[in-house]
């Protein structure tokens, strides 16, 4: 078994920017990519913040560019899921899809975050069949329908307003009375013609014959003007947020309540040798961005420790 210099887990901006970073720096990074190679920017449409990119770009073409940049250096990127870990003592021990084990001086956790889903028994009965996390993925089955989104933030706003551009109506479902999005994402979707905003409204059920036909919903819930409502629809999407994917590593990797895994300000983790960037260890800002600066940094640790 040949000992890894650095261990990259995950291939979205964090981890391919580390590996990039890795790279030049000679380390001869791994990269294992996880369940969604290219991470959450693959799902998302037109990247317009993103330094460089003028005209904006697809989430799925500016991932490329980095998987393609990255491998110009040398990286080495597999894909492959980490099942289990053992960081107790270095070497550090992972064990990729349940069966091969591989070793490694360093490691850089940059697994992201999933998708939430309301709990709701009605989201795996109509799973594949009108129920999706993913506008962006399955929004094209969808043209000139109805459909809803639930959730308040930037995340919920951008798939209305896409959904919006290829359907003939789209539901915002909004729990509280505001919209937590920024000012700018706000605009966007209050001016769209085919978005109307149903606020303080939460989703009781789904109903349908093999496929989703209608939702429903709850308004004012608890209040004293509390009231049913039904709205026929052909698909339903989730934009509620995200849960990091850092539960192979909590044995041994510190984390926050809600799974957040803590660093400092320099990408390192409570285990020696051991560091964390992007969303699976950022609850706040969440940006492609800020991971793409948290993997360089946490490449730019495990050089110096490294020689050290």
């Amino acid at each position: 078994m040949s000992l890894i210099k650095c261990l990259i887990i995950g291939s979205g901006p964090a981890g391919l920017t580390a590996a990039i970073y890795a790279s030049r720096a000679g380390l001869n990074p791994v990269v294992y990519e996880g369940m969604q190679p290219g991470g959450q920017l693959t799902q998302t449409t037109e990247v317009e913040n993103f330094p460089g990119y003028p005209e904006g770009v697809t989430g799925v073409q500016m991932m490329e560019d980095l998987h393609k940049q990255a491998a110009r250096f040398g990286a080495e990127i597999n894909w492959g899921i980490a099942t289990k870990v053992d960081f107790s003592k270095r070497p550090f021990k992972v064990t990729i899809d349940g069966e091969k084990e591989i070793e490694a001086e360093t490691v850089i956790i940059a697994t992201g975050a999933s998708a939430k889903y309301l709990g709701l028994a009605d989201e795996q009965k109509y799973a594949g069949n009108g129920v999706s996390a993913c506008a962006t993925c399955d929004g094209f089955f969808y043209r000139k329908k109805t459909v809803a989104v639930v959730g308040g933030g930037d995340t919920a706003c951008e798939e209305a307003l896409y959904l919006a551009s290829l359907c003939k109506k789209v539901y915002l479902i909004v729990r509280r009375n505001v919209l937590r999005a920024s000012q700018v994402m706000q605009d966007r979707v209050l001016n769209a013609e085919n978005i109307e905003v149903l606020f303080e409204h939460q989703t009781l059920g789904l109903t349908g014959d093999g496929v989703v036909e209608g939702a429903d919903l709850v308004k004012g819930k608890g209040t004293d003007h509390e009231e049913k409502v039904h709205i026929a629809i052909d698909g339903f999407f989730l934009a509620i947020g995200h849960k990091p994917n850092s539960d192979v590593f909590k044995p041994f990797i510190a984390t926050d309540e809600a799974g957040y895994i803590i660093t400092d300000n320099r990408q390192r983790t409570n285990v020696e040798g051991v560091y964390a960037a992007g969303d699976v260890a950022d609850p706040i800002y969440r940006q492609a961005i800020t991971s793409a600066g948290t993997g360089a940094r946490a490449a730019i640790e495990a050089e110096r420790f490294l020689l050290s």
